[in-house]
């Protein structure tokens, strides 16, 4: 059986046996992931402005263009993955319930396609920008999101999913 037809066999829809579906409450993150990625975009900035400029080791117009790709591919990866979102009721932000899994589009490469969406525009921004600390910083702040964001989403999903989700776990790459 082929990866598109292990997801099929996996799709499950969540429905709750009783209880009280409005209660329920989503993944345990207390902190906005975006918030992470601006963060760092910032102290990219700062430490620009602060004298410590690095600037990008290729040609000007290498790092804009390459930087305005990346802006853009993150940017469709972010409008894809949000879309599938809107179609099936859910919410982007983490702390809300989820109903389903998303299985389809970018869900079928990546399991935090979001994140990977905002890692890959704040590296072009660096890139473009010709600020090589904020496309550096790009890579920490995706590992502070990591602990404080996708453990604690995957944890949330298994418990609530079950075998399921550990099916989607070993078929999708968790980043790239």
């Amino acid at each position: 059986m082929n990866i598109r037809g292990k997801l099929v066999y996996c799709r499950w829809v969540f429905s709750p046996a009783g209880g009280d579906a409005a209660a329920e409450r989503g993944a345990d993150v207390r902190f906005p992931p975006p918030l992470v990625f601006l963060i760092a975009l910032l102290v990219g900035v700062a430490f620009g402005y602060a004298g410590l400029s690095l600037p990008v080791p290729v040609p000007r117009p290498v790092g804009v263009a390459g930087g305005l790709v990346l802006v853009g591919a993150g940017a469709a990866i972010i409008l894809a993955a949000r879309s599938h979102m809107v179609r099936t009721g859910q919410s982007p932000i983490p702390w809300k319930p989820t109903p389903e899994l998303i299985l389809q589009g970018p869900y079928r490469f990546t399991r935090n396609p979001m994140y990977v969406g905002i890692t890959l525009i704040q590296i072009g921004l660096g890139l473009a920008f010709n600020n090589l600390w904020i496309a550096l910083l790009a890579i920490p702040a995706l590992a502070v999101v990591h602990f404080i964001a996708v453990v604690p989403e995957e944890r949330y999903l298994s418990a609530k999913f079950g075998e399921p989700y550990r099916t989607y776990l070993t078929l999708v790459r968790l980043y790239l």
